[in-house]
C-alpha cells in the first residue's frame, strides 16, 4: 500500500477547522501538522479544500442479496463513494431478509473484495428470532433493526412484550422504524374511496402521516424508558416527532435519532414535479416540517444524518398507480452534496456537518478508529471543494437504477476526492479503477 502526503488542507474535525498537511501510511494516518520536507509517493494538494472525515452512513438499501436488479454492493458503493460516504450500514430487508447469523456472514462475504466503502449489517428482529438475538455475535452485526407498526411485514413488531424481550435481549443498539400501519391502511382507503388507485403523490405524507410516525415511535420509546434500553429512531420526518426527544449531550442519551437529508431539502410541494420519485417512506412532509427538522438538529434533538438510501427502478416510480410505485431514493451519492446547501445558506456550519454525519455515527454505534482525522486511524476521508458547483443529474448517477432526485438540481460545492483507507477512490469527478478497499467494519464491545 503506497502512501500519501495531502497538503495544505483545511482540516474540519472535532468542531474546529485548521490548515494541516496529513501523511498517510499503510491505510492509516500517521501525522498531522506542518509536514514540510515529508515525502510520500503520491502528494495531493488541497490548497482552497476542505478535508472532512468520510461520511458513515448509519442507513442504506443496497439490495444485495435478491434485488440485485435495483442494486448491489458494487454499484451503490461506487455512487457512495463517489458522494464522500467511506462507510455504511446496511439495512435487512432484502430476499432473503438478514435474520440469522448465517445471513449475515452472507452479507460479509459478499462484500469482501466488492465493496469500495467499508460495511456493516444490520440483522432484522422478529417475533421468531429473539433466541438468536441474544447469543448474536457483536462483530457480525452493527446493530439490530426493528420495524414497529411498518408496512415490511416480515419484520412488523408491535407485542409490546416482544418489543420489551427484544429491547432487553439484544447486546447491539436497536434501531427503529416507526409508522403506526393500521392509521396508515386507513387513510389508505379514505383516499382510494376517492380517487381509485391513481390517489394523487402530494397526499403521501397526508396517508403516511405525522400522527403514524408518533404513534408507533411513542410506542416504542415507553417500552424502551420503562426497561431502560438503548433505542435508536430512523428517519424522523415531522415536528410532531420532535417532541419525543431531549436535548442533550449524546453521551447522556438512551434514546436517540436519526434524519435524513431529504428531509431537509425537499417538501410536500416537490410533488407536484416529482411525483413517484419522491415517494419514500416516512413521507416527505411540509415545509414546517422541514424547518423544524432543521431547527431539530441544531438544537441537539436529533442526533446523526444518515442517507436511507433505497433505489428502485425509474420505470417502477413512473406510474400514475399511487400503490404500486415503491417507496425509496437513491441518495448515497448526493447526501453530502445536500448537507452542503445548508452550509452554503449559513445554516450548518462544516463542523457541525462533521459532527452529525460521522463523529456521533462512529460514537452511536461503538465503530472503531474511524469517524475522526485522528493519527493512528483509517484515513477515510473527503475533500470538498465549497467553491466549485457541481449539478446532479441522471446521466452521471453511479447507482444501478440510475437516476437521483435532485436532477438538474445546482449544488454549489462538490466532492473532490475520497479516501477510503487511504486509497483515492475518487478523484476529481471521476472513479479510480482500483481494487475495492473496503473493510468489514470493526466495533467496540
Amino acid at each position: 500500500m503506497s502512501s500519501l502526503l495531502i497538503v495544505n488542507a483545511q482540516l474540519v474535525n472535532e468542531g474546529r477547522i485548521v490548515e494541516a498537511d496529513v501523511y498517510i501510511n499503510e491505510g492509516r494516518i500517521e501525522a498531522i501538522g506542518a509536514l514540510t520536507g515529508r515525502t510520500a509517493s503520491q502528494v495531493l494538494d488541497a490548497k482552497g479544500r476542505y478535508l472532512l472525515p468520510g461520511m458513515i452512513d448509519d442507513q442504506v438499501h443496497f439490495r444485495e442479496p435478491g434485488l440485485t436488479n435495483k442494486g448491489d454492493l458494487i454499484t451503490e458503493t461506487r455512487a457512495a463513494v463517489a458522494g464522500g460516504i467511506t462507510s455504511f450500514l446496511d439495512m435487512p430487508n432484502t430476499e432473503p431478509p438478514t435474520l440469522s447469523n448465517e445471513l449475515l456472514k452472507e452479507k460479509h462475504q459478499l462484500a469482501a473484495g466488492r465493496s469500495l466503502a467499508n460495511y456493516g449489517f444490520y440483522l432484522g428482529a422478529s417475533s421468531e428470532n429473539i433466541e438468536l438475538i441474544k447469543s448474536l455475535d457483536v462483530q457480525l452485526a452493527c446493530g439490530v433493526n426493528v420495524f414497529v407498526g411498518s408496512s415490511c411485514a416480515s419484520k412488523l413488531v408491535d407485542d409490546p412484550d416482544v418489543l420489551r424481550e427484544i429491547l432487553t435481549s439484544s447486546p447491539v443498539l436497536v434501531a427503529a422504524h416507526c409508522e403506526d400501519m393500521p392509521l396508515i391502511a386507513e387513510n389508505e382507503e379514505s383516499y382510494r374511496s376517492i380517487y381509485g388507485d391513481a390517489v394523487p403523490f402530494e397526499l403521501h405524507g397526508v396517508i403516511r402521516s405525522d400522527e403514524a410516525c408518533y404513534l408507533a415511535a411513542a410506542r416504542l420509546l415507553e417500552v424502551a424508558h420503562d426497561c431502560k434500553a438503548r433505542v435508536h429512531i430512523l428517519h424522523i420526518s415531522s415536528a410532531k416527532e420532535l417532541e419525543l426527544f431531549s436535548a442533550a449531550s449524546m453521551a447522556e442519551k438512551l434514546i436517540t435519532a436519526e434524519v435524513c437529508p431529504h428531509y431537509l431539502h425537499f417538501s410536500d410541494e416537490d410533488y407536484a414535479s416529482q411525483q413517484g420519485l419522491l415517494k419514500c417512506n416516512p413521507a416527505i412532509k411540509t415545509i414546517e416540517d422541514r424547518a423544524a427538522l432543521i431547527q431539530g438538529l441544531l438544537e441537539g434533538h436529533l442526533d446523526i444524518i444518515g442517507s436511507a438510501h433505497a433505489p428502485h427502478l425509474f420505470t417502477e416510480k413512473q406510474g400514475s398507480n399511487y400503490f404500486k410505485t415503491p417507496a425509496g431514493m437513491p441518495m448515497v451519492q448526493d447526501a453530502l452534496l445536500s448537507l452542503l446547501e445548508n452550509y452554503q445558506d449559513g445554516i450548518f456550519s462544516l463542523e457541525f456537518i462533521v459532527e452529525k454525519t460521522s463523529h456521533a455515527v462512529a460514537q452511536l454505534f461503538s465503530i472503531q478508529e474511524r469517524g475522526f482525522i485522528r493519527e493512528g486511524y483509517w484515513a477515510d476521508l473527503v475533500l470538498v471543494d465549497l467553491e466549485q458547483p457541481h449539478v446532479a443529474s441522471q446521466a452521471q448517477a453511479f447507482a444501478k437504477c440510475a437516476w437521483t432526485p435532485y436532477d438538474s438540481y445546482p449544488f454549489r460545492s462538490s466532492i473532490a476526492a475520497t479516501l477510503v483507507n487511504g486509497e483515492l477512490v475518487w478523484h476529481e469527478g471521476r472513479l479510480l479503477e482500483r481494487s475495492p478497499r473496503g473493510q468489514a467494519l470493526q466495533f467496540i464491545r
